[in-house]
């Protein structure tokens, strides 16, 4: 049986601009490519979740405006159920640029992200919720308080000392240091050097991601996150579940965008 998670998160439509080198302050660059690209950290670990096989439903909020069903098109297309507070602000954005190595430079919007309150959480029966920190801090809480099963923390991005307690909390290695609580099982990703899982502050997992052509870095952590979760959720140890998640973190570098770059179930066991 499928692995059964709630995504509580924030849904994004990206603004791409590609280009050979990232700006310098105060500097304008001509020559870029433009893409729409449906993305928020939300929205992005749940279209993941399903992909590699997991039952979804993404609570989140959306404006009323031209932007939601675009943001929104991918989420359907991967069979995500959705529970949508429509708001009165706009839909969230992100801007991205990206460079010809595949770094990246992002600056968001939250709009309706920031208008999803914990009265309109209402969580289903289900065998791991999931939040990141792109939505009101409460709200993550009440998900946090209010979830039966695992409750599983991207903390990010980092807002300092207030996050959450979870059962599984997954950072980068800038993000790590802002942890209020550091109990349960926390995976630190070290980007091409790969994440450790450490239970207590002892390390009892360690992987590396395969070498692969890279072109655009977006949603990596995303993936990372959406196959961790998945990985533990089917019952997989804690190394083979972080070997999975480097994988299918790798993967989505090698194409471009946020949701259109992330990877299958059956995509990952190929490369492993």
């Amino acid at each position: 049986m499928a692995a059964r998670l709630t995504v509580v998160g924030s849904i994004n439509l990206d603004l791409v601009a590609r280009a050979e080198r990232l700006p310098r302050p105060g500097e304008t660059l001509t020559g870029a490519t433009f893409t729409r690209v449906p993305g928020g950290k939300g929205a992005n670990q749940a279209v993941a979740a399903a992909r590699l096989g997991a039952q979804v439903v993404l609570i989140a909020s959306v404006g009323d405006d031209e932007f939601a069903a675009a943001a929104t098109s991918e989420l359907r297309n991967a069979g995500v159920e959705l529970r949508l507070k429509t708001a009165e602000a706009p839909t969230g954005v992100a801007l991205i640029v990206v460079d010809a190595e595949g770094e990246n430079t992002i600056v968001v919007a939250p709009g309706a992200n920031a208008e999803l309150r914990p009265e309109d959480v209402d969580l289903p029966d289900t065998d791991g919720v999931l939040a990141q920190l792109e939505i009101p801090l409460e709200t993550v809480q009440y998900a946090a308080d209010n979830a039966s099963f695992t409750f599983f923390l991207n903390a990010a991005p980092a807002v300092g000392g207030a996050t959450p307690l979870a059962d599984v909390t997954i950072v980068n290695q800038y993000e790590v240091d802002e942890l209020a609580h550091r109990d349960g099982l926390v995976v630190v990703t070290h980007g091409a050097d790969g994440a450790i899982a450490y239970d207590g502050g002892v390390e009892v997992a360690r992987a590396t991601p395969p070498k692969v052509e890279s072109v655009d870095g977006t949603a990596a952590g995303d993936a990372f996150t959406a196959c961790l979760v998945v990985s533990i959720l089917e019952g997989r140890e804690a190394q083979e579940s972080l070997q999975r998640a480097c994988v299918a973190g790798a993967l989505a570098t090698t194409k471009l965008g946020a949701q259109t770059s992330l990877p299958t179930a059956e995509e990952v066991d190929a490369l492993l």
